[in-house]
């Protein structure tokens, strides 16, 4: 039981945090005068701050054994003070304070990264050294940013596809769109390098014996997934795109915008249950059976 509450609690927390730092770089570079980000923003601030708080409760609770606070609060100030767990923990709450304070786009943007950036030591990466660590915080903290900017950019389109969408706002989607297609091509080639580098950096140049693995296994799907999304995101690209350009010329574009809406939906349903994947396989070495 105790197992399953951390890969909830860890699921809840990195889509929170992947979400807070996409939504404000998609303010950056998109139409973010047609969202309302500051008290999403906001929420998903103290959402993360209170998720981190139960995390750190959990993981001390279950490396010390205690159960009452008095008893934990010794182990809890270890914690912080003489681990690399407890340092990105408090840097991931300074961050996130900051965004509850002033949640404007730049700083919203640099705090989230910061942020999403720290969960990184929750991963497989602290368990290397020397220079293989660093290059696998690197290859870590670089694929949670891209992944952040591409559930971000999913969820603020909704945003902005919700509703009737009348023109000025279609122009609005349409310019959301064709920015993000830029931006989009940067987070899949981020995405794949930096997943192919994980993989060597945890597993090695192998694979037979790891698939057989219920690691290998969760990470098999992984991948099928993210190839899913990857048509999406063409589709999205070649066809919707085109099609909402189009709309502006038809009397009724809530067609090309609703075909939008269907593609964004199922691309970001299947981004959440890779970050679920990835919240299970945090908890898992490749030799697990």
């Amino acid at each position: 039981m105790a197992e399953l509450i951390n890969i909830i609690l860890r699921f809840a927390l990195y889509v929170d945090v992947l979400l807070l730092f996409g939504l404000a770089l998609f303010a950056l570079y998109s139409a973010d005068s047609a969202l309302r980000f500051r008290p999403m923003l906001r929420g998903m601030a103290l959402i993360a701050a209170l998720l981190s708080v139960a995390g750190l409760l959990l993981m001390t609770r279950a490396m010390s054994g205690e159960t009452a606070f008095a008893a934990l609060w010794p182990h809890l100030q270890m914690m912080l003070h003489e681990t690399d767990v407890g340092l990105a923990w408090a840097i991931r709450m300074i961050a996130l304070t900051v965004l509850l304070i002033r949640p404007g786009a730049w700083l919203a943007s640099i705090s989230g990264a910061v942020a999403l950036a720290s969960l990184a030591w929750s991963g497989h990466g602290a368990m290397d050294e020397g220079a293989l660590r660093f290059w696998h915080f690197l290859s870590d903290i670089l694929h949670l940013l891209a992944a952040g900017a591409w559930l971000g950019a999913m969820l603020a389109l909704l945003l902005m596809a919700r509703g009737r969408v009348d023109a000025a706002r279609l122009r609005l989607l349409i310019a959301a769109v064709t920015r993000f297609e830029w931006v989009g091509a940067a987070i899949v080639l981020t995405l794949t390098i930096t997943g192919v580098m994980n993989y060597l950096f945890i597993v090695g140049p192998k694979l037979n014996d790891v698939l057989l693995s219920t690691y290998g296994v969760l990470l098999t799907i992984k991948v099928l997934l993210f190839a899913v999304m990857l048509l999406l995101a063409a589709l999205n690209r070649f066809h919707l795109g085109p099609a909402l350009k189009q709309a502006l010329r038809d009397a009724d574009p809530m067609l090309a915008v609703n075909a939008l809406r269907r593609s964004v939906r199922l691309e970001l349903a299947l981004a959440l249950l890779i970050v679920a994947l990835v919240a299970w396989l945090g908890t898992l070495s490749p030799e697990a059976g």
